[in-house]
Protein backbone atom coordinates (compact mmCIF):
# COMPACT_ATOMS: atom_id res chain seq x y z
CA UNK A 1 0.00 0.00 0.00
CA UNK A 2 1.40 3.41 -0.99
CA UNK A 3 0.48 6.79 0.47
CA UNK A 4 0.81 8.29 -3.02
CA UNK A 5 -1.97 6.02 -4.33
CA UNK A 6 -4.28 6.87 -1.41
CA UNK A 7 -3.77 10.62 -1.97
CA UNK A 8 -4.46 10.23 -5.70
CA UNK A 9 -7.57 8.15 -5.02
CA UNK A 10 -9.12 10.80 -2.77
CA UNK A 11 -7.93 13.61 -5.06
CA UNK A 12 -9.97 11.98 -7.82
CA UNK A 13 -13.06 11.85 -5.62
CA UNK A 14 -13.00 8.13 -4.86
CA UNK A 15 -13.93 6.43 -1.60
CA UNK A 16 -11.13 5.29 0.71
CA UNK A 17 -11.34 1.77 2.14
CA UNK A 18 -11.24 0.98 5.85
CA UNK A 19 -7.79 -0.56 5.36
CA UNK A 20 -6.46 2.56 3.61
CA UNK A 21 -7.73 4.86 6.37
CA UNK A 22 -6.22 2.62 9.07
CA UNK A 23 -2.92 2.51 7.19
CA UNK A 24 -2.75 6.31 6.98
CA UNK A 25 -3.66 6.94 10.64
CA UNK A 26 -1.46 4.20 12.11
CA UNK A 27 1.61 5.14 10.11
CA UNK A 28 1.21 8.90 10.51
CA UNK A 29 0.83 8.51 14.29
CA UNK A 30 4.02 6.42 14.32
CA UNK A 31 5.91 9.08 12.35
CA UNK A 32 6.33 6.95 9.23
CA UNK A 33 4.41 9.32 6.89
CA UNK A 34 5.68 12.90 6.46
CA UNK A 35 3.51 15.96 7.09
CA UNK A 36 3.64 17.03 3.43
CA UNK A 37 1.85 13.87 2.26
CA UNK A 38 -0.82 14.10 4.98
CA UNK A 39 -1.27 17.78 4.08
CA UNK A 40 -2.02 16.76 0.50
CA UNK A 41 -4.49 14.12 1.68
CA UNK A 42 -6.23 16.60 4.01
CA UNK A 43 -6.67 19.03 1.13
CA UNK A 44 -8.11 16.24 -1.04
CA UNK A 45 -10.55 15.36 1.77
CA UNK A 46 -11.39 19.05 2.21
CA UNK A 47 -12.46 19.39 -1.43
CA UNK A 48 -13.92 15.92 -2.10
CA UNK A 49 -15.31 15.18 1.36
CA UNK A 50 -15.82 11.81 3.05
CA UNK A 51 -18.98 9.74 3.17
CA UNK A 52 -20.59 8.43 6.37
CA UNK A 53 -18.66 5.14 6.38
CA UNK A 54 -15.31 6.84 5.73
CA UNK A 55 -15.95 9.34 8.52
CA UNK A 56 -16.81 6.61 11.04
CA UNK A 57 -13.71 4.64 9.99
CA UNK A 58 -11.52 7.75 10.38
CA UNK A 59 -12.94 8.35 13.87
CA UNK A 60 -12.43 4.71 14.87
CA UNK A 61 -8.82 4.77 13.65
CA UNK A 62 -8.13 7.92 15.69
CA UNK A 63 -9.69 6.35 18.80
CA UNK A 64 -7.53 3.25 18.29
CA UNK A 65 -4.37 5.38 17.94
CA UNK A 66 -4.09 5.87 21.71
CA UNK A 67 -5.41 4.99 25.15
CA UNK A 68 -9.04 4.36 26.01
CA UNK A 69 -10.67 5.09 29.34
CA UNK A 70 -12.37 1.95 30.64
CA UNK A 71 -15.50 2.87 32.60
CA UNK A 72 -16.70 -0.69 33.16
CA UNK A 73 -15.80 -0.25 36.83
CA UNK A 74 -18.38 2.54 37.18
CA UNK A 75 -21.84 1.31 38.13
CA UNK A 76 -24.84 2.20 35.96
CA UNK A 77 -25.25 3.82 32.55
CA UNK A 78 -22.60 6.53 32.19
CA UNK A 79 -23.37 9.80 30.36
CA UNK A 80 -21.16 12.49 28.85
CA UNK A 81 -21.73 15.90 27.30
CA UNK A 82 -19.77 17.95 24.79
CA UNK A 83 -20.18 21.56 23.69
CA UNK A 84 -18.67 22.84 20.45
CA UNK A 85 -17.76 26.00 22.36
CA UNK A 86 -19.16 29.44 22.96
CA UNK A 87 -18.97 32.52 25.17
CA UNK A 88 -20.05 32.20 28.80
CA UNK A 89 -20.68 28.49 28.32
CA UNK A 90 -20.94 27.39 31.97
CA UNK A 91 -23.23 24.42 31.26
CA UNK A 92 -20.95 21.59 32.48
CA UNK A 93 -20.56 23.14 35.95
CA UNK A 94 -24.35 23.19 36.34
CA UNK A 95 -25.48 20.17 34.32
CA UNK A 96 -22.96 17.72 35.81
CA UNK A 97 -24.06 18.16 39.45
CA UNK A 98 -27.75 18.14 38.40
CA UNK A 99 -27.37 14.80 36.61
CA UNK A 100 -25.22 13.28 39.36
CA UNK A 101 -27.78 14.32 41.98
CA UNK A 102 -30.38 12.33 40.00
CA UNK A 103 -28.28 9.19 40.47
CA UNK A 104 -26.78 9.00 36.98
CA UNK A 105 -22.95 8.91 36.59
CA UNK A 106 -21.75 12.04 34.76
CA UNK A 107 -18.20 11.28 33.68
CA UNK A 108 -16.32 13.92 31.74
CA UNK A 109 -12.77 14.50 30.58
CA UNK A 110 -12.24 18.06 29.38
CA UNK A 111 -9.58 20.18 27.76
CA UNK A 112 -8.30 23.66 28.43
CA UNK A 113 -9.68 26.68 26.64
CA UNK A 114 -7.86 28.48 23.85
CA UNK A 115 -9.57 31.77 23.05
CA UNK A 116 -11.74 34.33 24.77
CA UNK A 117 -12.41 32.43 28.02
CA UNK A 118 -11.02 29.40 29.75
CA UNK A 119 -12.34 25.90 29.23
CA UNK A 120 -14.11 23.84 31.89
CA UNK A 121 -10.79 22.90 33.51
CA UNK A 122 -9.70 26.54 33.73
CA UNK A 123 -13.00 27.48 35.36
CA UNK A 124 -12.63 24.71 37.92
CA UNK A 125 -9.03 25.72 38.61
CA UNK A 126 -10.24 29.18 39.59
CA UNK A 127 -11.43 27.36 42.74
CA UNK A 128 -8.48 27.32 45.15
CA UNK A 129 -6.80 23.90 45.28
CA UNK A 130 -9.06 22.16 42.75
CA UNK A 131 -7.18 19.30 41.07
CA UNK A 132 -8.03 18.44 37.48
CA UNK A 133 -5.29 15.81 37.21
CA UNK A 134 -6.64 12.53 38.61
CA UNK A 135 -5.17 9.06 38.47
CA UNK A 136 -7.37 6.20 37.30
CA UNK A 137 -8.20 5.08 40.84
CA UNK A 138 -9.35 8.58 41.87
CA UNK A 139 -11.32 8.98 38.65
CA UNK A 140 -13.23 5.72 39.19
CA UNK A 141 -13.73 6.38 42.92
CA UNK A 142 -15.28 9.80 42.29
CA UNK A 143 -17.48 8.41 39.53
CA UNK A 144 -18.79 5.61 41.78
CA UNK A 145 -19.06 7.44 45.09
CA UNK A 146 -20.31 10.80 43.79
CA UNK A 147 -21.72 9.93 40.34
CA UNK A 148 -19.52 12.71 38.97
CA UNK A 149 -15.92 13.22 37.92
CA UNK A 150 -14.57 16.07 35.79
CA UNK A 151 -10.87 15.97 35.00
CA UNK A 152 -8.26 16.48 32.30
CA UNK A 153 -7.75 14.05 29.45
CA UNK A 154 -4.91 11.56 29.72
CA UNK A 155 -1.92 12.49 27.59
CA UNK A 156 -2.26 9.61 25.16
CA UNK A 157 -5.94 9.88 24.20
CA UNK A 158 -6.27 10.15 20.39
CA UNK A 159 -2.67 11.15 19.57
CA UNK A 160 -3.58 10.90 15.87
CA UNK A 161 -6.12 13.68 16.32
CA UNK A 162 -3.56 15.92 18.04
CA UNK A 163 -1.17 15.52 15.08
CA UNK A 164 -3.88 15.93 12.44
CA UNK A 165 -5.44 18.97 14.10
CA UNK A 166 -2.16 20.87 14.33
CA UNK A 167 -1.60 20.18 10.64
CA UNK A 168 -5.15 21.17 9.66
CA UNK A 169 -4.69 24.42 11.54
CA UNK A 170 -1.77 25.50 9.33
CA UNK A 171 -2.99 24.09 6.01
CA UNK A 172 -6.44 25.78 5.84
CA UNK A 173 -8.25 22.44 6.11
CA UNK A 174 -10.07 22.94 9.43
CA UNK A 175 -13.52 23.69 7.97
CA UNK A 176 -14.53 20.24 6.75
CA UNK A 177 -17.46 18.49 8.45
CA UNK A 178 -15.92 15.01 8.44
CA UNK A 179 -12.62 16.27 9.84
CA UNK A 180 -14.33 18.43 12.49
CA UNK A 181 -16.78 15.70 13.52
CA UNK A 182 -14.16 12.92 13.68
CA UNK A 183 -11.83 15.16 15.72
CA UNK A 184 -14.52 15.93 18.32
CA UNK A 185 -16.05 12.47 18.46
CA UNK A 186 -12.77 10.52 18.64
CA UNK A 187 -12.02 12.18 21.99
CA UNK A 188 -15.53 11.45 23.28
CA UNK A 189 -15.55 7.84 22.10
CA UNK A 190 -12.15 7.09 23.65
CA UNK A 191 -13.95 7.49 26.98
CA UNK A 192 -16.33 4.61 27.65
CA UNK A 193 -19.59 6.45 28.36
CA UNK A 194 -22.81 4.75 27.32
CA UNK A 195 -24.55 7.90 26.09
CA UNK A 196 -23.42 11.28 24.79
CA UNK A 197 -25.30 14.54 24.30
CA UNK A 198 -23.81 17.18 22.02
CA UNK A 199 -24.49 20.89 22.46
CA UNK A 200 -23.76 22.29 19.00
CA UNK A 201 -23.55 26.08 19.21
CA UNK A 202 -24.51 28.32 16.30
CA UNK A 203 -24.18 32.08 15.88
CA UNK A 204 -21.64 34.88 16.15
CA UNK A 205 -19.87 33.35 19.15
CA UNK A 206 -19.72 29.81 17.74
CA UNK A 207 -17.57 27.95 15.25
CA UNK A 208 -20.68 27.37 13.11
CA UNK A 209 -22.17 30.68 12.02
CA UNK A 210 -25.42 29.50 10.40
CA UNK A 211 -28.08 26.98 11.36
CA UNK A 212 -27.74 24.77 8.29
CA UNK A 213 -24.01 24.25 8.96
CA UNK A 214 -24.67 23.53 12.63
CA UNK A 215 -27.41 20.99 11.85
CA UNK A 216 -25.14 19.25 9.34
CA UNK A 217 -22.29 19.06 11.87
CA UNK A 218 -24.67 17.78 14.54
CA UNK A 219 -25.97 15.04 12.23
CA UNK A 220 -22.43 14.05 11.24
CA UNK A 221 -21.41 13.68 14.90
CA UNK A 222 -24.58 11.85 15.90
CA UNK A 223 -24.08 9.39 13.03
CA UNK A 224 -20.50 8.76 14.18
CA UNK A 225 -21.56 8.13 17.78
CA UNK A 226 -24.41 5.82 16.80
CA UNK A 227 -22.18 4.08 14.23
CA UNK A 228 -19.71 3.46 17.04
CA UNK A 229 -22.44 1.88 19.16
CA UNK A 230 -23.12 4.78 21.54
CA UNK A 231 -26.46 6.44 22.23
CA UNK A 232 -25.89 9.92 20.80
CA UNK A 233 -28.12 12.95 20.23
CA UNK A 234 -27.49 16.67 19.70
CA UNK A 235 -29.18 19.96 20.48
CA UNK A 236 -28.39 22.94 18.24
CA UNK A 237 -28.37 26.01 20.49
CA UNK A 238 -28.10 29.79 20.22
CA UNK A 239 -24.73 31.54 20.55
CA UNK A 240 -25.62 34.89 18.95
CA UNK A 241 -25.19 36.37 22.42
CA UNK A 242 -23.28 34.94 25.40
CA UNK A 243 -25.07 32.24 27.41
CA UNK A 244 -25.94 33.44 30.89
CA UNK A 245 -24.49 36.71 32.11
CA UNK A 246 -20.93 35.92 33.22
CA UNK A 247 -17.89 35.65 30.93
CA UNK A 248 -14.72 34.81 32.86
CA UNK A 249 -13.57 31.94 35.03
CA UNK A 250 -14.30 32.77 38.68
CA UNK A 251 -17.30 34.82 37.55
CA UNK A 252 -18.71 31.78 35.74
CA UNK A 253 -18.13 29.55 38.77
CA UNK A 254 -20.09 32.07 40.83
CA UNK A 255 -22.88 32.01 38.24
CA UNK A 256 -22.93 28.20 38.27
CA UNK A 257 -23.33 28.26 42.06
CA UNK A 258 -26.23 30.71 41.79
CA UNK A 259 -27.87 28.56 39.10
CA UNK A 260 -27.58 25.39 41.21
CA UNK A 261 -29.25 27.33 44.03
CA UNK A 262 -32.11 28.24 41.68
CA UNK A 263 -31.16 31.90 41.20
CA UNK A 264 -29.14 31.83 37.99
CA UNK A 265 -29.86 33.34 34.55
CA UNK A 266 -32.95 31.86 32.95
CA UNK A 267 -31.32 30.95 29.63
CA UNK A 268 -28.48 29.03 31.31
CA UNK A 269 -30.87 27.15 33.58
CA UNK A 270 -33.32 26.31 30.80
CA UNK A 271 -30.56 24.95 28.56
CA UNK A 272 -29.21 22.81 31.41
CA UNK A 273 -32.74 21.59 32.04
CA UNK A 274 -33.30 20.60 28.40
CA UNK A 275 -29.92 18.88 28.11
CA UNK A 276 -30.50 17.19 31.45
CA UNK A 277 -33.90 15.83 30.46
CA UNK A 278 -32.40 14.26 27.34
CA UNK A 279 -29.52 12.73 29.34
CA UNK A 280 -31.92 11.20 31.90
CA UNK A 281 -33.91 9.67 29.04
CA UNK A 282 -30.73 8.30 27.41
CA UNK A 283 -29.66 6.83 30.77
CA UNK A 284 -33.14 5.28 31.16
CA UNK A 285 -33.52 7.02 34.52
CA UNK A 286 -36.90 8.42 33.43
CA UNK A 287 -39.44 7.41 30.79
CA UNK A 288 -40.88 10.81 29.83
CA UNK A 289 -39.65 14.39 29.47
CA UNK A 290 -42.11 15.57 32.12
CA UNK A 291 -40.73 13.03 34.57
CA UNK A 292 -37.19 14.19 33.77
CA UNK A 293 -38.06 17.85 34.21
CA UNK A 294 -39.70 17.15 37.57
CA UNK A 295 -36.69 15.19 38.85
CA UNK A 296 -34.22 17.88 37.79
CA UNK A 297 -36.29 20.65 39.36
CA UNK A 298 -36.47 18.59 42.56
CA UNK A 299 -32.69 18.26 42.88
CA UNK A 300 -32.36 22.03 42.39
CA UNK A 301 -35.11 22.97 44.84
CA UNK A 302 -33.95 20.48 47.49
CA UNK A 303 -30.32 21.63 47.31
CA UNK A 304 -29.09 18.17 46.25
CA UNK A 305 -27.53 19.47 43.03
CA UNK A 306 -25.68 22.26 44.85
CA UNK A 307 -24.45 19.77 47.46
CA UNK A 308 -23.16 17.58 44.64
CA UNK A 309 -20.96 20.46 43.45
CA UNK A 310 -19.61 20.84 46.99
CA UNK A 311 -18.81 17.11 47.09
CA UNK A 312 -17.07 17.27 43.71
CA UNK A 313 -14.90 20.20 44.82
CA UNK A 314 -14.07 18.50 48.14
CA UNK A 315 -13.12 15.18 46.51
CA UNK A 316 -10.86 16.94 44.01
CA UNK A 317 -9.02 19.02 46.61
CA UNK A 318 -10.80 22.33 46.15
CA UNK A 319 -11.71 24.84 48.86
CA UNK A 320 -15.40 24.24 49.58
CA UNK A 321 -15.53 27.53 51.52
CA UNK A 322 -15.39 29.28 48.13
CA UNK A 323 -18.45 27.30 46.99
CA UNK A 324 -20.39 27.89 50.17
CA UNK A 325 -19.39 31.57 50.09
CA UNK A 326 -18.67 32.62 46.46
CA UNK A 327 -17.46 36.03 47.63
CA UNK A 328 -14.23 34.22 48.56
CA UNK A 329 -13.52 33.40 44.89
CA UNK A 330 -10.88 35.46 43.09
CA UNK A 331 -11.96 39.10 42.71
CA UNK A 332 -10.67 41.77 40.36
CA UNK A 333 -9.34 45.04 41.77
CA UNK A 334 -11.63 47.22 39.64
CA UNK A 335 -15.23 47.02 38.45
CA UNK A 336 -16.08 49.37 35.59
CA UNK A 337 -19.74 49.99 34.78
CA UNK A 338 -20.74 50.35 31.13
CA UNK A 339 -23.57 52.90 30.95
CA UNK A 340 -26.03 53.17 28.08
CA UNK A 341 -26.04 56.37 26.06
CA UNK A 342 -29.21 55.37 24.22
CA UNK A 343 -32.79 54.38 24.97
CA UNK A 344 -34.60 51.44 23.41
CA UNK A 345 -34.14 47.67 23.32
CA UNK A 346 -31.00 45.59 22.92
CA UNK A 347 -31.20 44.47 19.29
CA UNK A 348 -27.98 42.45 19.17
CA UNK A 349 -24.99 41.59 21.32
CA UNK A 350 -22.32 39.91 19.20
CA UNK A 351 -21.03 37.02 21.32
CA UNK A 352 -17.69 36.76 19.52
CA UNK A 353 -16.93 40.46 20.05
CA UNK A 354 -17.88 40.22 23.73
CA UNK A 355 -15.57 37.22 23.99
CA UNK A 356 -12.72 39.22 22.48
CA UNK A 357 -13.29 41.88 25.14
CA UNK A 358 -13.02 39.23 27.86
CA UNK A 359 -9.81 37.95 26.26
CA UNK A 360 -8.38 41.47 26.30
CA UNK A 361 -9.01 41.57 30.06
CA UNK A 362 -7.06 38.31 30.54
CA UNK A 363 -9.89 35.82 31.08
CA UNK A 364 -8.70 33.59 28.20
CA UNK A 365 -5.45 32.68 26.49
CA UNK A 366 -4.05 33.70 23.12
CA UNK A 367 -1.70 30.70 23.15
CA UNK A 368 -1.56 27.57 25.32
CA UNK A 369 1.31 29.22 27.26
CA UNK A 370 -0.70 32.34 28.16
CA UNK A 371 -1.55 32.91 31.82
CA UNK A 372 -5.20 33.36 32.72
CA UNK A 373 -6.44 36.00 35.15
CA UNK A 374 -9.13 33.99 36.95
CA UNK A 375 -10.77 37.12 38.40
CA UNK A 376 -11.13 39.03 35.11
CA UNK A 377 -14.18 39.10 32.91
CA UNK A 378 -17.53 40.68 32.14
CA UNK A 379 -20.97 40.38 33.71
CA UNK A 380 -23.78 41.40 31.40
CA UNK A 381 -26.64 43.34 32.92
CA UNK A 382 -28.65 43.70 29.70
CA UNK A 383 -29.13 41.12 26.95
CA UNK A 384 -31.00 40.89 23.65
CA UNK A 385 -34.64 42.13 23.85
CA UNK A 386 -34.08 43.82 27.24
CA UNK A 387 -35.43 47.39 27.66
CA UNK A 388 -32.71 50.01 28.15
CA UNK A 389 -32.93 53.60 29.38
CA UNK A 390 -30.20 56.25 29.11
CA UNK A 391 -27.83 55.78 32.04
CA UNK A 392 -28.74 52.14 32.65
CA UNK A 393 -25.83 49.78 33.33
CA UNK A 394 -25.31 47.50 30.35
CA UNK A 395 -22.45 45.47 31.81
CA UNK A 396 -19.87 45.28 34.58
CA UNK A 397 -16.19 44.91 33.63
CA UNK A 398 -14.01 43.07 36.18
CA UNK A 399 -10.35 43.91 35.65
CA UNK A 400 -6.99 44.29 37.36
CA UNK A 401 -5.84 46.76 34.69
CA UNK A 402 -7.93 49.93 34.77
CA UNK A 403 -6.63 51.16 31.40
CA UNK A 404 -7.74 47.92 29.73
CA UNK A 405 -11.04 48.14 31.58
CA UNK A 406 -11.69 51.60 30.13
CA UNK A 407 -10.72 50.35 26.66
CA UNK A 408 -13.17 47.46 26.95
CA UNK A 409 -15.84 49.87 28.20
CA UNK A 410 -15.68 51.73 24.89
CA UNK A 411 -15.62 48.45 22.96
CA UNK A 412 -18.76 47.20 24.68
CA UNK A 413 -20.62 50.45 24.03
CA UNK A 414 -20.07 49.77 20.33
CA UNK A 415 -20.99 46.07 20.56
CA UNK A 416 -24.35 46.75 22.22
CA UNK A 417 -26.78 47.64 19.41
CA UNK A 418 -29.77 49.45 20.85
CA UNK A 419 -32.88 50.44 18.92
CA UNK A 420 -36.42 49.26 18.27
CA UNK A 421 -37.46 45.89 19.64
CA UNK A 422 -36.78 42.88 17.40
CA UNK A 423 -39.81 41.56 15.54
CA UNK A 424 -39.03 37.91 16.34
CA UNK A 425 -38.28 36.74 19.90
CA UNK A 426 -34.92 35.06 20.32
CA UNK A 427 -34.66 31.29 20.46
CA UNK A 428 -32.55 29.30 22.90
CA UNK A 429 -32.72 25.96 21.04
CA UNK A 430 -33.04 25.63 17.27
CA UNK A 431 -33.38 21.90 16.89
CA UNK A 432 -32.83 18.32 18.03
CA UNK A 433 -30.79 15.86 15.99
CA UNK A 434 -31.14 12.11 16.52
CA UNK A 435 -30.03 9.06 14.53
CA UNK A 436 -33.40 9.07 12.77
CA UNK A 437 -34.35 12.68 12.30
CA UNK A 438 -33.62 16.41 12.46
CA UNK A 439 -36.38 18.24 14.35
CA UNK A 440 -36.43 22.02 13.91
CA UNK A 441 -37.95 23.85 16.88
Amino acid sequence: MRVYDIIKKKRDGEELSTEEINYIINNYTDGKIPDYQISALLMAIYFNKMNKRETIDLTRAMVDSGDRVDLSGVKGLKVDKHSTGGVGDTVTLVLGPMIAACGVPFVKMSGRGLGHTGGTLDKLESIKGFRVELNNEEFLRNSNELNISICSQTANITPADKKLYSLRDVTATVENLSLIASSIMSKKLAIGSNAIILDVKVGSGAFMKNIEEALNLAKEMVDIGVGYGRETIALVTNMEEPLGKAIGNALEVKEAIETLKGHGPEDLFQLCLELGIKLLLLAKKVETEDEGRKLLEEVINSGLAFNKLIQLVKYQGGDINQIENPELLAKAEYIVEVKSEKEGFVKSLNAEEVGKCALKLGSGRETMDSRIDYSAGIVLNKKIDDKVNIGDTLAYIHTNDLAKGKEVEEDLKGIYRIGEKNNEPKKLIYGLVTKDDINIY
